[in-house]
């Protein structure tokens, strides 16, 4: 969803605040693109066409790459995401759509109904493992990796960053306040040293 004037995101409701909890620091990421892409499988060419219009080769089970696009995630043997800059979801959902013309494809761009959320710090895996199935334990969730699962109840995609560590999880907007508070709520326990939360920040 491109920013604009009137764009509004789904946490901008929240007031930025400032706590002292444990190295962890939380933010929304508004108005990143968001693109479903899905495959079938059945058509061989269709796999080359869209890594020829994202000029990255689309990860395998698990995975996520970062190209010139933005970030791809792998998300079943037939779907991807492709989550882009603000204002960049446009044109390669053009671009997507142009080379898999003919083929056994869709592009959907699902950017007005998804929110990103940033979760960074020492205590970040910690709090996710309060309401996620998923073994975030670095030899099974490493830099790189993604999955679809259950937070709190609510439905997500979550990949990880880096080390520090750093986790992008997106939400559908209806979802994003509650899985807010929740994730809040969660890291309560380590107050005590530098957690930050800052909602709608556009960086």
């Amino acid at each position: 969803m491109a920013e604009s004037p009137l764009a509004r995101s789904p946490l901008a409701q929240l007031a930025a605040a400032d706590h002292s909890d444990a190295g962890l620091s939380m933010r929304e990421l508004p108005f990143r693109g968001v693109i479903d892409l899905r495959l079938d499988q059945r058509d061989k060419g269709a796999r080359d066409a869209a890594e020829l219009a994202l000029v990255v080769a689309l990860p395998e089970a698990g995975l996520s790459v970062i190209g010139p696009a933005g970030n791809v995630l792998w998300l079943g043997p037939d779907e991807f995401l492709i989550v882009t800059e603000p204002e960049r979801e446009i044109a390669v959902a053009a671009s997507l759509l142009g080379a898999l013309r003919g083929r056994r494809a869709a592009v959907i761009d699902i950017s007005d109904s998804r929110t990103i959320i940033a979760l960074s710090g020492i205590h970040a895996r910690d709090v996710l493992a309060k309401g996620c199935g998923i073994d975030l334990h670095p030899r099974s969730f490493a830099p790189g990796q993604c999955a679809q699962s259950s937070l709190a109840k609510a439905r997500v995609a979550l990949y990880q960053l880096d080390d520090a560590p750093t986790y992008h999880i997106i939400v559908e907007r209806s979802l994003a306040e509650y899985l807010w508070l929740w994730l809040a709520d969660a890291a309560a326990e380590f107050r005590g040293s530098s957690f930050t939360t800052s909602a709608a920040n556009p960086s």
